[in-house]
């Protein structure tokens, strides 16, 4: 057992501390003032805050009025509680032991050598993973229907990552380490960052780090330019690389959520410039950010304005009549909808191949995000929609980091409040917090008919008064899914190849939601898996796998290129078609902010 020196602890300047609390009180002035504008101004919530507490009080009836399931709970539960206790004891005796409960794979709360080299502090662990392992295990058995069983899981999650050790200043031992040595500065400091968010009234953790970022110079620097605009998108087109290119150009089809530059990140990680760099011409679509102007906008114009409109002006600005598709998530979802809306309306040959990348068609199971598509949600989110035409783009970050709440919200609640750090710069990170808005009238039509609904995989979707049949899709159609997707889970994605009408092939590549995604070559990490066959069961397709080193990217250019063959053409210069080059890239609208 090891046993870490105590820190030494600092006075701190005093000109720093001055400054400090001359800081903490500006913010503190401005949490009150926003605190009491938000008290005198009435808030439509963009969700029934109801719906959880009835799912608990059903919860406690189903097992109150069924105790066996708590009674066996309550028998193996004491057993673990006295394996943890003997082992504590004998770790006192100074016996090697093996841990009773120990952070899942991935949890870096727990990295500081303290919470494994000091009984205290290894205890306090222990007991937290213990509990919040048990209650998560009951949850998984009580007599309750599944919607209740989701909804409690995802509330019992919540309370469990809110209570760890960690998140408290007295019972982590880096910020107990780091008050003493700054003499309570850093306290001091975490103070400040709390109330300045508070001040900013979005209820959300800002990640403090350098602004080391600035679009168009570091990040979203893929040379190119504007080739064409409408009210809903640009349409950027970028600058070739190589001597020829495919003849074929690529039209990239980015979500509705955050910003397209996602796959155009700092230069070493561009998916897109990656892609020019295979001797593509390249064309993304900037969705606008949109306003209460965009209140009426639906799936029906994200169609037609949006992705068959960008495939227009591909066609005009070179000359070629078919495309290949490629689209991530939400984006892959509206680019499932237009190809069967054009091999519906005799324009299939419009789409040579599409990649859908992270995409659901088929929403039964939706996991944990069926806690939000209840019917009282949806129609408080309605509420909500109709009084600003639009979801903030804060209430969607504030979603997507409740579903990932130790890595997005509780991560920074201890280096920004309880250690007064700023973090290192990270692109990804401040792409996350660029966020965009979607018109009221989209987000009622897809949470009703694709979410809730699951209309789209079963024929029930219409986009111009045409009822979308996916098995009429014959385009070949190759599907990329992420092994620890949160979002779009991989065999849910598996499933939806079953759905479309012609050829389908399954890639899937290892890590999660975005950082599979942006997983360019030269980082040589994550890797993943490809089967030829297509079993109905994505366990089974898991099963005959072959796993594979490093990125998907070459894999799947491996698959487009097989399809286009020596099918090539001079580099097409931006503009040198009958669209000419406007604002260069990345445009004028990923620059709005609201």
């Amino acid at each position: 057992m090891t046993v870490s020196s105590p820190p030494v602890p600092q006075l701190p300047d005093p000109t720093v501390v001055a400054e400090a609390l001359t800081t903490l009180m500006q913010n503190a002035a401005a949490a009150v003032r926003t605190t009491m504008v938000q008290a005198a101004t009435p808030q439509v919530l963009p969700y029934d805050p109801t719906t959880l507490t009835r799912a608990m009080i059903d919860f406690n009836t189903a097992v109150l009025t069924r105790p066996s399931a708590l009674f066996e709970a309550q028998a193996k539960n004491w057993n673990d509680w006295t394996a943890l206790w003997r082992t504590m004891g004998e770790r006192a005796l100074g016996r090697e032991t093996a841990p009773v409960a120990a952070p899942a794979k991935g949890d870096r709360r727990f990295a500081d050598p303290a919470w494994s080299d000091e009984p205290v502090y290894d205890y306090l662990k222990q007991a937290y993973l213990l509990a919040a392992r048990q209650l998560q295990e009951f949850v998984a058995v009580a007599p309750v229907d599944d919607a209740t069983r989701a909804q409690v899981d995802f509330a019992s999650r919540q309370m469990m990552n809110a209570l760890a050790p960690t998140n408290f200043p007295h019972t982590n031992p880096q910020v107990a380490r780091r008050t003493i040595e700054s003499g309570g500065l850093s306290l001091m400091t975490g103070l400040s960052n709390l109330l300045e968010d508070v001040g900013k009234g979005q209820g959300l953790v800002s990640r403090r780090a350098p602004n080391d970022f600035e679009l168009g110079v570091n990040v979203a620097a893929t040379p190119g330019a504007v080739v064409f605009r409408n009210d809903l998108m640009e349409l950027i087109q970028y600058a070739p690389t190589t001597d020829t290119v495919y003849r074929r150009p690529l039209l990239f089809v980015p979500p509705l959520v955050n910003k397209y530059y996602l796959f155009d990140l700092t230069p070493k990680a561009s998916y897109l410039k990656w892609l020019v760099d295979q001797g593509h011409t390249v064309f993304v679509i900037s969705w606008a950010n949109p306003d209460e102007s965009h209140a009426d906008t639906g799936m029906d114009a994200y169609v037609k304005d949006g992705v068959i409109a960008a495939l227009d002006a591909v066609e005009a600005a070179t000359g070629e009549a078919d495309a290949d598709l490629v689209s991530y998530c939400l984006g892959g979802t509206l680019s499932a909808m237009t190809l069967a809306y054009l091999a519906q309306t005799g324009r299939a040959d419009r789409i040579a191949s599409a990649t859908l990348i992270a995409t659901l068609v088929d929403f039964g199971d939706m996991g944990e995000w069926s806690v939000f598509t209840s019917e009282d949600d949806l129609n408080a989110f309605d509420r909500y929609l109709d009084e600003k035409g639009y979801v903030e783009a804060h209430d969607l970050t504030k979603l997507f980091s409740a579903v990932r709440a130790n890595d997005l919200i509780w991560s920074s609640v201890v280096n920004h409040y309880l250690l007064g750090d700023e973090v290192r710069a990270s692109d990804l990170l401040w792409w996350f917090d660029d966020g965009s808005r979607i018109p009221a009238r989209m987000l009622k039509e897809y949470g009703r008919q694709i979410l809730r609904g699951n209309q789209l995989k079963d024929g029930g979707v219409q986009i111009d008064g045409v009822t979308l049949d996916l098995k009429a899709i014959e385009t070949p159609v190759m599907i990329v899914a992420l092994k620890d997707d949160h979002v779009s889970a991989w065999k849910n994605t598996y499933a939806g190849r079953h759905f479309f009408g012609g050829p389908t092939r399954f890639l899937l590549g290892g890590s999660g939601h975005n950082a599979g995604m942006i997983n360019p070559p030269a980082a040589n990490k994550h890797g993943y898996w490809t089967n030829d066959d297509a079993p109905a069961d994505a366990e089974a397709w898991l099963a005959g796998a072959g796993q594979k080193p490093g990125s998907w990217w070459p894999e799947w250019q491996g698959w487009l290129d097989a399809a286009a063959a020596d099918d090539k053409v001079k580099a097409r210069k931006v503009g040198s078609g009958k669209l000419k080059a406007g604002t260069a890239a990345p445009g004028d609208y990923v620059r709005v902010r609201h």
